[in-house]
């Protein structure tokens, strides 16, 4: 679960609120264990997730470096890179499953 979580921090161009939301949901899920939480969790577990959003919102946002912005593309290229060498290539028009094309 947690692969999902990307680093966000110092990129241009700069991060989503989508993005934000998205590892914060990926965190909730994987410190409860739930990819879907029961009716009875389901307040308390968007409550948790609408929370750590705004305090990543916050870090993100007053976190200071003086290094230059990572380029997205070129870091997705090393990723894509960092998985081949890892895992080896993946036959053509095939991805892993919910993998955008």
């Amino acid at each position: 679960m947690c692969r999902n979580i990307k680093i966000l921090f110092n990129f241009e161009p700069p991060v989503t609120e989508d993005e934000v939301h998205a590892a914060a949901l990926q965190f909730v899920r994987k410190i409860t264990g739930f990819s879907k939480p029961s009716k009875a969790n389901e307040v308390t577990f968007l409550a948790a997730v609408d929370q750590i959003t705004n305090v990543s919102r916050l870090l993100l946002h007053t976190l200071e470096t003086a290094a230059p912005p990572k380029n997205r593309e070129e870091e997705a290229a090393k990723a894509r890179a960092r998985s081949v060498e890892r895992f080896g290539a993946r036959p053509q028009g095939t991805s892993r499953p919910g993998a955008a094309e």
